[in-house]
């Protein structure tokens, strides 16, 4: 239930920072394992980033599909650098997740007959992709997860409230930690304090920290920031994926997304003369791709999305949002063109969400266990959230914990001395957008270590480590993919070093 704010110190077995899908699941799977659970939200519940989320679930339930073709499918998009264990996991696990979410209320689309209704998306070789109400997704889901965690005896929830720092052993005033500490809860930035067993960051990704994304005004990496400044490392975060078909130039609905389950269903690309020019079902950096190739040669601001021939029952909340802009998607070409819309990297996680620093847990977009590689495919990332959610608590639960470690008044003072993770200004994202956009160079790369944000910076650093072109990291100064950074991740220590690591 809601908690009304108060300066005290609060105790919990599981703080969960981030109430998107990832986090209101992990809530509940803790509480539903017995657990007491804090969960801070910046936003009031249901009104977070995944709730636009127009994507489904991932999971190879079809008659046609098996789990060695979908880890083939999610191997072949991340282009030479996923993480094995990591994809076998999600796909190994994201039926099971699928049913229990079933069992928590979710009504996923039927077919006539009552069977889950699959979908196609890009990249995929047969229909896997699991959706409730069409499009609206995410809607459904985080609007019944909410309930259930609103409603939870278990979970406490603070609305309104940002987490401020990561409190973590040996805190010292200056906010770095001492070696071998260990997270033993959180500051908000209200004051009120979170003594917990183990601290899970859900707080999503960071494509907001581009001019033109599918994300909202927060989704600037706030928890990739908080981890990092407590001693966690990073890692793969010059991987942000372009979503192709965002809505562009319709007042009101800038970055609207405009969901891949469409192209899927039969809408096609055109450019400004009406000729289609690529496989819209591709993998989404070579939609992207093509797309920003196209408008480079013809000048143009956008190209053409026509679904007209799709039945708008399908898709209703996507239509329906475009024709309150004033754009009708059943007579008339959508123009969209790519926009930033997720990060692969992360908080560095094994495959229970541990971070590198004791007691920190990551899971969503803001962990980076090598899943995702160099380009997401689609609908992957939904089924991650649920499928490391659990595996994290699960994996929090079972370490033997004492009492919780007192905190001293020098120790409070310090922590809620500290800054939060800035916002960062319009300057730096238009920056980011102009030099880490879909093609980079070293040049632009270097004028971003100048920048304010400190996250932009270590994208710039991180990008400049890798010099090819993999996935959605293009760079026009080393355009051809190098068999050298297979498997290699660039990875930011604690002390903001970069070393390449090969995850196998």
């Amino acid at each position: 239930m809601p908690v009304r704010p108060s300066a005290g110190i609060h105790e919990a077995d599981i703080a969960v920072a981030g109430a998107g899908a990832a986090g209101l699941y992990a809530a509940l799977c803790a509480a539903r394992a017995g657990a007491q659970v804090v969960l801070v939200s910046a936003t009031p519940l249901a009104q977070t980033a995944s709730y636009w989320a127009q994507g489904g679930l991932a999971a190879a339930l079809g008659d046609d599909d098996s789990f060695e073709l979908h880890l083939h499918d999610t191997e072949v998009a991340g282009r030479g650098l996923v993480r094995r264990s990591a994809a076998e996991t999600l796909v190994r696990e994201a039926p099971e997740r699928v049913h229990d979410l079933q069992t928590l209320g979710v009504r996923f689309d039927t077919d006539r007959y009552g069977h889950l209704a699959l979908g196609l998306e890009g990249g995929h070789s047969v229909r896997r992709v699991v959706h409730a109400g069409g499009s609206a997704t995410g809607r459904r889901v985080v609007r019944q997860l909410s309930a259930l965690v609103a409603e939870h005896p278990r979970i406490a929830v603070f609305e309104g409230a940002r987490v401020q720092a990561l409190w973590v052993d040996g805190i010292v005033p200056s906010g770095g930690a001492s070696a071998g500490g260990r997270c033993r809860g959180l500051v908000c930035d209200d004051g009120r304090a979170i003594a917990a067993h183990a601290v899970v960051i859900a707080t999503g990704g960071a494509a907001a920290l581009w001019a033109r994304t599918t994300n909202p005004p927060g989704s600037q990496g706030v928890g990739l920031l908080l981890a990092h400044t407590a001693g966690a490392a990073l890692a793969d975060l010059e991987l942000l994926q372009f979503h192709p078909t965002a809505v562009i130039g319709v007042k009101g609905r800038e970055g609207f997304l405009v969901t891949e389950a469409i192209r899927g269903e039969g809408a096609t690309l055109h450019d400004a003369s009406g000729e289609r020019f690529v496989d819209e079902l591709a993998p989404r950096d070579e939609v992207a791709r093509a797309i920003q190739e196209r408008l480079e040669q013809t000048g143009g601001q956008a190209v053409g999305l026509d679904m007209r021939a799709i039945d708008p029952a399908r898709f209703p909340n996507v239509v329906a949002a475009l024709r309150e802009a004033g754009v009708d998607p059943t007579r008339e070409l959508i123009p969209v063109a790519p926009a930033a819309h997720y990060m692969m990297g992360g908080i560095v996680t094994d495959l229970d969400g541990r971070s590198t620093l004791a007691g920190l847990y990551a899971i969503g977009e803001s962990s980076c266990t090598g899943l995702h590689g160099a380009n997401r495919l689609a609908s992957n990332s939904l089924s991650e959230c649920f499928v490391f959610a659990r595996r994290a608590v699960a994996d929090a639960l079972s370490e033997q914990h004492g009492a919780h470690t007192p905190a001293s008044a020098a120790e409070l003072q310090a922590l809620r001395a500290l800054e939060a993770p800035p916002q960062a200004s319009a300057q730096t994202r238009a920056a980011m957008w102009r030099d880490a956009g879909i093609v980079r160079s070293e040049q632009g790369l270097q004028a971003l270590l100048g920048e304010a944000h400190p996250l932009a910076r270590l994208v710039a650093r991180c990008a400049l480590a890798r010099t090819e072109s993999r996935g959605a990291h293009l760079r026009s100064d080393y355009p051809e993919r190098d068999s050298a950074f297979d498997l290699r991740h660039i990875v930011v220590s604690s002390d903001d070093e970069l070393c390449v690591q090969r995850w196998g």
